[in-house]
Protein backbone atom coordinates (compact mmCIF):
# COMPACT_ATOMS: atom_id res chain seq x y z
CA UNK A 1 0.00 0.00 0.00
CA UNK A 2 1.39 3.40 -0.97
CA UNK A 3 1.22 6.08 1.68
CA UNK A 4 -0.74 9.20 0.77
CA UNK A 5 0.62 11.42 3.54
CA UNK A 6 4.30 11.82 2.68
CA UNK A 7 5.99 14.60 0.67
CA UNK A 8 6.84 12.01 -1.98
CA UNK A 9 3.20 10.97 -2.32
CA UNK A 10 2.12 14.61 -2.41
CA UNK A 11 4.56 15.45 -5.19
CA UNK A 12 3.64 12.29 -7.11
CA UNK A 13 -0.04 13.18 -6.93
CA UNK A 14 0.61 16.69 -8.28
CA UNK A 15 2.84 15.41 -11.09
CA UNK A 16 0.34 12.71 -12.00
CA UNK A 17 -2.50 15.21 -12.17
CA UNK A 18 -0.43 17.54 -14.37
CA UNK A 19 0.53 14.60 -16.60
CA UNK A 20 -3.12 13.65 -17.09
CA UNK A 21 -4.16 17.24 -17.79
CA UNK A 22 -1.16 17.97 -20.05
CA UNK A 23 -0.49 20.97 -17.84
CA UNK A 24 2.37 22.69 -16.01
CA UNK A 25 2.65 23.08 -12.27
CA UNK A 26 3.19 26.81 -11.84
CA UNK A 27 3.74 26.78 -8.09
CA UNK A 28 5.35 23.79 -6.43
CA UNK A 29 5.87 23.88 -2.64
CA UNK A 30 9.57 23.67 -1.80
CA UNK A 31 8.77 21.19 0.97
CA UNK A 32 7.81 18.62 -1.67
CA UNK A 33 11.18 18.65 -3.43
CA UNK A 34 13.09 15.36 -3.03
CA UNK A 35 16.11 15.52 -0.76
CA UNK A 36 17.80 12.44 -2.24
CA UNK A 37 17.76 10.21 -5.29
CA UNK A 38 16.02 7.56 -3.18
CA UNK A 39 13.15 9.97 -2.53
CA UNK A 40 13.03 10.91 -6.23
CA UNK A 41 12.75 7.25 -7.21
CA UNK A 42 9.96 6.81 -4.67
CA UNK A 43 8.11 9.69 -6.33
CA UNK A 44 8.53 7.95 -9.71
CA UNK A 45 6.93 4.77 -8.37
CA UNK A 46 4.05 6.63 -6.78
CA UNK A 47 3.60 8.76 -9.92
CA UNK A 48 2.87 5.58 -11.90
CA UNK A 49 0.68 4.29 -9.07
CA UNK A 50 -1.47 7.42 -9.24
CA UNK A 51 -1.73 7.05 -13.01
CA UNK A 52 -2.58 3.35 -12.59
CA UNK A 53 0.07 2.90 -15.27
CA UNK A 54 2.17 -0.19 -15.81
CA UNK A 55 5.87 0.10 -16.63
CA UNK A 56 6.30 -0.28 -20.38
CA UNK A 57 9.96 0.63 -20.53
CA UNK A 58 12.83 2.56 -18.99
CA UNK A 59 14.99 5.53 -19.85
CA UNK A 60 18.54 5.54 -18.51
CA UNK A 61 21.43 7.88 -19.01
CA UNK A 62 24.54 9.61 -17.71
CA UNK A 63 26.15 12.98 -18.35
CA UNK A 64 29.59 11.52 -19.04
CA UNK A 65 31.23 8.15 -19.78
CA UNK A 66 32.19 7.77 -16.11
CA UNK A 67 29.47 9.86 -14.48
CA UNK A 68 26.64 8.64 -12.26
CA UNK A 69 23.72 6.89 -13.94
CA UNK A 70 20.05 7.73 -13.49
CA UNK A 71 16.83 6.40 -14.91
CA UNK A 72 13.07 6.43 -14.86
CA UNK A 73 10.24 4.01 -15.60
CA UNK A 74 8.12 4.85 -18.64
CA UNK A 75 4.31 4.57 -18.55
CA UNK A 76 3.26 1.89 -21.03
CA UNK A 77 0.60 4.14 -22.57
CA UNK A 78 3.23 6.65 -23.65
CA UNK A 79 5.27 4.16 -25.70
CA UNK A 80 4.10 4.23 -29.31
CA UNK A 81 5.37 2.70 -32.57
CA UNK A 82 7.03 4.44 -35.48
CA UNK A 83 4.46 5.95 -37.89
CA UNK A 84 2.55 7.41 -34.91
CA UNK A 85 1.31 11.00 -34.73
CA UNK A 86 2.33 13.24 -31.84
CA UNK A 87 0.27 16.33 -31.03
CA UNK A 88 2.53 19.06 -29.70
CA UNK A 89 -0.48 20.57 -27.89
CA UNK A 90 -0.39 17.53 -25.58
CA UNK A 91 2.97 18.66 -24.16
CA UNK A 92 3.54 21.94 -22.31
CA UNK A 93 7.14 21.79 -23.57
CA UNK A 94 8.41 19.42 -26.25
CA UNK A 95 11.90 18.37 -27.25
CA UNK A 96 13.03 15.44 -29.38
CA UNK A 97 16.09 13.20 -29.01
CA UNK A 98 17.28 10.40 -31.29
CA UNK A 99 18.45 7.42 -29.23
CA UNK A 100 19.22 3.70 -29.24
CA UNK A 101 17.07 1.30 -27.25
CA UNK A 102 17.53 -2.31 -26.26
CA UNK A 103 15.43 -5.27 -25.13
CA UNK A 104 16.61 -8.21 -23.07
CA UNK A 105 15.94 -11.68 -24.45
CA UNK A 106 15.03 -13.04 -21.02
CA UNK A 107 12.96 -12.04 -18.02
CA UNK A 108 15.06 -10.49 -15.27
CA UNK A 109 13.55 -11.29 -11.90
CA UNK A 110 14.68 -9.21 -8.90
CA UNK A 111 14.40 -12.31 -6.72
CA UNK A 112 16.85 -14.32 -8.79
CA UNK A 113 20.60 -14.43 -8.31
CA UNK A 114 22.36 -11.15 -9.14
CA UNK A 115 23.68 -10.80 -12.69
CA UNK A 116 27.24 -9.77 -13.46
CA UNK A 117 27.87 -7.09 -16.06
CA UNK A 118 28.96 -9.84 -18.47
CA UNK A 119 25.71 -11.72 -17.89
CA UNK A 120 23.73 -8.53 -18.47
CA UNK A 121 25.50 -7.99 -21.79
CA UNK A 122 24.79 -11.57 -22.81
CA UNK A 123 21.12 -10.96 -22.02
CA UNK A 124 20.69 -8.27 -24.69
CA UNK A 125 18.42 -9.62 -27.42
CA UNK A 126 17.44 -6.81 -29.78
CA UNK A 127 18.14 -3.15 -30.52
CA UNK A 128 16.43 -0.32 -32.39
CA UNK A 129 16.35 3.43 -32.89
CA UNK A 130 14.01 5.42 -30.69
CA UNK A 131 12.93 9.03 -30.43
CA UNK A 132 12.10 10.34 -27.00
CA UNK A 133 9.68 13.20 -26.54
CA UNK A 134 11.27 15.18 -23.72
CA UNK A 135 8.81 17.16 -21.63
CA UNK A 136 8.12 18.38 -18.11
CA UNK A 137 5.22 18.88 -15.75
CA UNK A 138 6.91 21.76 -13.91
CA UNK A 139 7.14 25.40 -14.95
CA UNK A 140 10.67 26.74 -15.28
CA UNK A 141 12.19 23.62 -16.81
CA UNK A 142 15.03 23.05 -17.53
CA UNK A 143 16.18 25.40 -14.77
CA UNK A 144 14.93 23.08 -12.05
CA UNK A 145 16.67 21.12 -9.29
CA UNK A 146 18.07 17.88 -10.69
CA UNK A 147 16.32 15.69 -8.14
CA UNK A 148 13.01 17.32 -9.01
CA UNK A 149 13.60 16.51 -12.67
CA UNK A 150 14.48 12.94 -11.73
CA UNK A 151 11.24 12.62 -9.76
CA UNK A 152 9.34 13.91 -12.82
CA UNK A 153 10.27 10.73 -14.72
CA UNK A 154 13.53 12.39 -15.74
CA UNK A 155 11.60 14.80 -18.03
CA UNK A 156 9.93 12.04 -20.02
CA UNK A 157 6.99 12.80 -22.30
CA UNK A 158 6.64 9.84 -24.69
CA UNK A 159 8.76 7.32 -26.59
CA UNK A 160 8.49 6.43 -30.28
CA UNK A 161 9.96 3.00 -30.95
CA UNK A 162 11.60 1.90 -34.16
CA UNK A 163 11.89 -1.52 -35.77
CA UNK A 164 13.98 -3.96 -33.75
CA UNK A 165 16.83 -6.01 -35.16
CA UNK A 166 18.99 -8.66 -33.52
CA UNK A 167 21.59 -7.24 -31.16
CA UNK A 168 24.95 -6.67 -32.85
CA UNK A 169 27.89 -6.37 -30.48
CA UNK A 170 30.02 -4.92 -33.31
CA UNK A 171 27.71 -1.92 -33.83
CA UNK A 172 29.63 1.41 -33.56
CA UNK A 173 28.00 2.50 -30.31
CA UNK A 174 30.66 5.13 -29.55
CA UNK A 175 30.18 7.30 -32.67
CA UNK A 176 27.58 6.04 -35.16
CA UNK A 177 26.44 8.11 -38.11
CA UNK A 178 23.20 9.84 -37.11
CA UNK A 179 20.66 11.79 -39.14
CA UNK A 180 17.57 13.57 -37.80
CA UNK A 181 15.25 15.66 -39.97
CA UNK A 182 12.00 17.56 -39.54
CA UNK A 183 9.92 18.39 -42.59
CA UNK A 184 12.88 17.52 -44.82
CA UNK A 185 15.21 19.93 -42.97
CA UNK A 186 18.31 18.59 -41.26
CA UNK A 187 18.32 18.91 -37.49
CA UNK A 188 21.43 16.80 -37.06
CA UNK A 189 23.64 15.03 -39.56
CA UNK A 190 27.03 13.62 -38.73
CA UNK A 191 28.82 11.45 -36.22
CA UNK A 192 26.59 11.06 -33.17
CA UNK A 193 27.77 10.62 -29.62
CA UNK A 194 26.04 9.64 -26.40
CA UNK A 195 27.06 11.58 -23.26
CA UNK A 196 27.28 8.26 -21.41
CA UNK A 197 29.80 6.92 -23.94
CA UNK A 198 28.87 3.35 -24.87
CA UNK A 199 25.22 3.20 -23.72
CA UNK A 200 25.44 -0.51 -22.99
CA UNK A 201 27.30 0.35 -19.79
CA UNK A 202 24.02 1.72 -18.46
CA UNK A 203 22.20 -1.61 -18.62
CA UNK A 204 23.95 -3.19 -15.65
CA UNK A 205 22.96 -0.22 -13.51
CA UNK A 206 19.33 -0.64 -14.52
CA UNK A 207 19.34 -4.32 -13.60
CA UNK A 208 20.76 -3.53 -10.16
CA UNK A 209 18.41 -0.57 -9.69
CA UNK A 210 15.36 -2.69 -10.44
CA UNK A 211 16.63 -5.48 -8.24
CA UNK A 212 16.99 -3.05 -5.33
CA UNK A 213 13.43 -1.82 -5.84
CA UNK A 214 11.94 -5.28 -6.35
CA UNK A 215 10.93 -4.52 -9.94
CA UNK A 216 11.05 -7.17 -12.66
CA UNK A 217 12.25 -6.44 -16.19
CA UNK A 218 10.15 -8.73 -18.42
CA UNK A 219 11.57 -9.93 -21.70
CA UNK A 220 10.82 -7.34 -24.38
CA UNK A 221 10.77 -4.31 -22.07
CA UNK A 222 12.16 -1.36 -24.04
CA UNK A 223 15.15 0.46 -22.57
CA UNK A 224 16.18 3.72 -24.21
CA UNK A 225 19.64 5.00 -23.42
CA UNK A 226 20.18 8.68 -24.14
CA UNK A 227 20.51 11.03 -27.09
CA UNK A 228 23.04 10.78 -29.91
CA UNK A 229 21.94 14.10 -31.41
CA UNK A 230 21.34 16.35 -28.43
CA UNK A 231 17.90 17.78 -27.77
CA UNK A 232 15.97 19.81 -30.35
CA UNK A 233 12.91 21.94 -29.65
CA UNK A 234 10.89 22.04 -32.88
CA UNK A 235 8.95 25.19 -33.68
CA UNK A 236 7.09 23.75 -36.66
CA UNK A 237 5.03 20.68 -37.48
CA UNK A 238 6.09 18.02 -39.96
CA UNK A 239 7.44 14.53 -40.48
CA UNK A 240 10.30 13.65 -38.15
CA UNK A 241 12.72 11.02 -39.52
CA UNK A 242 15.70 9.62 -37.68
CA UNK A 243 18.35 7.03 -38.44
CA UNK A 244 21.39 5.79 -36.53
CA UNK A 245 23.97 3.89 -38.61
CA UNK A 246 22.52 0.57 -39.85
CA UNK A 247 19.45 0.56 -37.60
CA UNK A 248 16.10 0.76 -39.42
CA UNK A 249 14.91 4.37 -39.78
CA UNK A 250 12.25 5.68 -37.44
CA UNK A 251 9.65 8.35 -38.14
CA UNK A 252 6.56 10.02 -36.75
CA UNK A 253 4.33 12.94 -37.62
CA UNK A 254 4.50 16.00 -35.38
CA UNK A 255 1.42 18.15 -35.67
Amino acid sequence: MISLDTPQAGLAAMLSKAYGERALLECLPAALEPASSEQAYQVQREFLHHRQASIGGWKIGAKSPTGPIQGAPLPAGGIVPTTSTIDRADYPVLGIELEIMFCFKRDIDPGAAPLSDVQVMHSIGTMAASIEIVSSRIAGWPELPKLLQLADLQNHGALITGEFIDYDASFPFASPAAHLTLGGRDIFKGSGSNPAGDPRRLLGWLVQHCRAQGIAIPCGTVITTGSYTGIHFPEEAGLVIGQIASLPPIHFELR
